[in-house]
């Protein structure tokens, strides 16, 4: 990555970890979701529904990133994603067919990420997809600001009165990563 792409992918992922942070102080789960054309914003969303009476699995930051975009009449064009959290297969699926191959994130999720899997794989009844060229488009980009998503995530997790993903492998990596990384930052200090 050059330069002038990390300084982009910064500014942006700035954006969605301001997203993420007031989804937080909502106590919601603390994914921020950026959807850029021409380093302009054309839509936005942060993760909803991660708790209480309305709790539910489609209100992902991705997704409600995807309804603020087509609302805008589906602006701009070679749109990139900026996600605090690596997308999962449902976010993941839903850019694509919607055209969107660029995915840029901080955190990624041991335990639903989806941007690693061999899409071009998947099979329709029985079949192996001869022409998935949507999926050999994609380009991810991770890591980018991961110390302050993971910042966020170990925060959520550290929250005494969040049963939500509690004990799962996402929840057990995310506050190790964190220890590790503080371990790491005192011996460099």
């Amino acid at each position: 990555m050059s330069d002038p792409d990390i300084k982009v992918h910064e500014k942006w992922m700035k954006e969605a970890l301001r997203l993420a942070n007031a989804a937080l102080a909502q106590g919601e789960f603390p994914v921020g979701c950026v959807l850029v054309s021409q380093n302009q914003e054309v839509g936005k969303g942060s993760r909803t529904n991660s708790g209480g009476m309305a709790q539910n699995e489609l209100d992902h930051a991705e997704i409600l990133a995807l309804r603020d975009w087509v609302k805008r009449g589906k602006p701009g064009h070679c749109i990139t994603v900026y996600s605090t959290l690596e997308p999962c297969l449902m976010c993941t699926g839903a850019l694509l067919i919607n055209g969107i191959n660029n995915i840029v994130f901080a955190y990624e999720d041991v335990m639903g990420g989806a941007c690693g899997i061999k899409l071009g794989a998947i099979s329709a009844s029985g079949q192996t997809l001869r022409d998935y060229s949507m999926y050999r488009k994609l380009k991810v980009t991770s890591g980018v600001l991961r110390h302050e998503s993971l910042r966020l995530f170990k925060g959520f997790f550290s929250q005494p009165n969040n049963n939500y993903l509690k004990g799962t492998p996402l929840e057990q990596y995310t506050l190790e990563a964190y220890k590790h990384e503080k371990q790491k930052h005192r011996q460099n200090h």
